[in-house]
């Protein structure tokens, strides 16, 4: 058998273990996947008339704001998903079946590659689930074209798979999965302090930058773009380099930290 369909075949394998123990403990998806949720019913309903006034044209108008908050809640989405990606993996390593894994004739590096496939999926799954409650509660998005609807949906798997490499690091440098979910804690909190649910002119001057250069401002302006039609400018290109970044920086990272274990 070659190298290549060896890798084929027992990242296969990964894979399918993956899912099927996410399968087996839906418990931790869902409790991820509630947060955005949440956050979706608490903005539109308990603060989409004053929140309207800031994204629309000053009157009190929930439907354009959850035409604005819909695509920063989806990236979101992605970013509560892989902290259970991070858990998995620290669970793995201090379980021990990463020690049986290594001592078993199998491509090494499929381990991780199942457990970053299985947590796209997963995010793509949770992302559909999140947008069609917004669709649920009037977010419409009538102008995209069927070029443009491909183009968002290859944007959020580009932006899971850099996500997911990050939290695969994180999971391999913590000790427990308790830590592991601490660690990874910012990829829910980033997108509190981005454009996902206010513009970042009506933030204080000093903040702006902040909010502005960080990875999910440019995703969610580009996602936006796509969708809705609003302008997208240089965000296009931000969001791929860093969705580029973020996943050679994360690849690099979680191998490296792979193969420095006990062969």
């Amino acid at each position: 058998m070659s190298s290549l369909s060896l890798a084929v075949r027992d990242s296969n394998t990964m894979l399918r273990r993956n899912l099927l123990h996410a399968r087996r403990y839906p418990s931790l998806t869902l409790n991820l996947l509630l947060t955005p949720v949440m956050l979706l019913l608490l903005f539109v309903y308990i603060f989409g008339d004053a929140m309207s006034s800031v994204v629309g044209d000053g009157g009190p108008d929930r439907s354009a704001y959850i035409a604005y908050v819909v695509p920063g809640l989806l990236l979101m989405t992605i970013g509560s998903t892989v902290v259970g990606t991070a858990v998995s993996v620290s669970n793995d390593m201090t379980e021990g079946i990463i020690a049986r894994f290594r001592t078993m004739a199998i491509h090494r590096p499929s381990v991780l590659i199942g457990h970053v496939i299985g947590s796209v999926l997963q995010s793509v799954l949770s992302v559909i689930l999140v947008g069609a409650v917004g669709l649920a509660i009037g977010f419409r998005s009538t102008d995209a074209t069927v070029l443009e609807w491909f183009a968002a949906f290859g944007l959020l798997v580009l932006f899971a798979t850099a996500l997911t490499w990050i939290a695969v690091g994180m999971g391999l440098v913590s000790p427990n999965a308790e830590a592991a979910s601490n660690n990874a804690l910012p990829l829910i909190l980033l997108p509190l302090l981005s454009s996902a649910f206010t513009p970042i002119g009506s933030m204080p001057g000093w903040f702006q930058p902040i909010a502005e250069f960080q990875p999910f401002t440019p995703a969610i302006e580009t996602l936006r773009g796509l969708l809705l039609g609003t302008e997208i400018g240089d965000n296009g290109w931000l969001a791929v380099a860093w969705c580029t970044g973020l996943t050679v920086l994360g690849y690099l990272w979680s191998t490296s930290r792979f193969n420095s274990g006990p062969n």
